[in-house]
């Protein structure tokens, strides 16, 4: 969901440009802006103490990210962080719960945004806590197909290296490719040049 950019600046929203591998805030952070991709990817993600990432999602051209804790008042659950050269557009708490107030449409739009994302996770850590390796990647494959509106008689491209897919399902990136390589076998995803479609 994409709210004008200049409803967004009318509001006193800046424009911000990350470089790859920058943070823009850290799990734990104060939740002080409204943040939506105008061009570039970011990713949200949570270390162990060892430094292995979870990745929370990604978001990319027009999509909104790190804002329930906009609503709640806690801090970040994740850290986000910019997958390369990305321009944002950042709009203070207050003024966004303002332009929500005043704007039922928009409201109502992320409200559904919302709960489509809930949806997501919901069935993401179904998988992830009853299933083995080939569900979980299954699912989430189809999920991300889902989420990105294709229907299921065309042919999507999994914009996901193995190593993503590997740090959203807790599993080790060999596991994936081993897995893709299975699936492949059964006929359930297409291999061509490295990349997987479904």
């Amino acid at each position: 969901m994409m709210i004008d950019c200049d409803l967004l600046l009318c509001w006193g929203a800046i424009h911000r440009k990350v470089i790859k591998g920058q943070a823009i805030f850290y799990e734990g952070d104060n939740a002080l802006f409204y943040y939506q991709v105008v061009r570039g990817r970011v990713k949200m993600v949570n270390t162990n103490e060892e430094g292995k990432e979870f990745i929370q999602g990604f978001f990319g051209d027009g999509d909104a990210f790190g804002e329930p804790p906009l609503f709640d008042g806690n801090g970040y659950p994740a850290t986000a962080i910019a997958e390369e050269d990305t321009i944002l557009i950042r709009l203070r708490k207050d003024n966004f719960l303002q332009l929500l107030k005043d704007n039922f449409e928009i409201h109502f739009a992320f409200t559904q945004l919302l709960a489509s994302r809930l949806r997501f996770k919901s069935i993401l850590s179904k998988e992830l806590s009853c299933h083995g390796p080939e569900p979980r990647i299954t699912t989430l494959i189809h999920l991300f197909k889902h989420a990105s509106n294709v229907p299921d008689h065309m042919r999507y491209k999994v914009n996901l290296t193995r190593q993503q897919i590997a740090d959203m399902t807790g599993l080790r990136v060999e596991t994936v490719i081993r897995v893709i390589r299975v699936l492949y076998g059964k006929g359930r995803v297409l291999l061509e040049k490295g990349k997987i479609y479904v």
